[in-house]
């Protein structure tokens, strides 16, 4: 198995927003690497089940270690993962590097517009079936959960300014409990990985009135 892209030279790495904690993504090559259903599939299972060996991880996601490890190592190149402390023998587990990331297709580049546009694509498209998945299963979680998980539809009347504050006052909320992602000794015993999906866009173009 060889990578899809070859390099010469490390590829870049984006800074971190000190603000919200996120990694913005904007390189067009890094975004194509990570335009991948194993690859997205491994970030998943670290940010669920914490420092992972690529044995562990395949039986995870139902792929081989061999496939895993080498998805690791490429996620290790764009500075999505990085190696845990060492395992006994020669266990080789993988953590994630950044708690999360943020990329747009809004941008002068228009390669990167189109990688943004890919991976967009995919990680809503694995969010929803993660959401359609849990509706079927809805009944076996406790009360309690089925009450607590929320669905909310809306529609905003805002500026463009406005939106964008709704969107930094929000993510602040989310920011608060990024931690627990990457240290299990502060998630409360009663706690459960819950995803959250903030979708915000306009309806109707500029202008128009109907």
């Amino acid at each position: 198995m060889t990578d899809e892209e070859p390099h010469t030279e490390n590829p870049p790495i984006e800074r971190s927003d000190a603000r919200s904690g996120l990694r913005d993504v904007n390189d067009p090559k890094t975004l194509r690497a990570l335009t991948h259903p194993v690859r997205l599939a491994l970030l998943e299972a670290l940010a669920l089940e914490g420092p992972l060996t690529a044995t562990a991880a395949g039986e995870l996601i139902g792929e081989s270690p061999t496939t895993c490890s080498f998805h690791f190592r490429q996620l290790a190149k764009y500075g999505f993962v990085e190696e845990a402390d060492t395992g006994p023998g020669r266990l080789r587990p993988w953590k994630i590097a950044n708690v999360g990331m943020r990329f747009s297709d809004v941008t002068e580049d228009p390669e990167a517009s189109v990688a943004a546009k890919s991976l967009e694509r995919m990680v809503f498209e694995r969010a929803m079936n993660r959401f359609s998945n849990y509706i079927t299963t809805k009944t076996n979680f406790p009360r309690v959960w089925q009450e607590a998980s929320q669905n909310i539809e809306t529609i905003l009347w805002v500026t463009p300014a406005e939106l964008e504050t709704v969107t930094q006052e929000i993510l602040g909320i989310f920011n608060r409990f990024f931690d627990r992602i990457s240290d299990s000794s502060i998630r409360p015993e009663e706690s459960l990985p819950v995803e959250a999906l903030m979708l915000t866009y306009p309806v109707r173009l500029p202008g128009s009135q109907r």
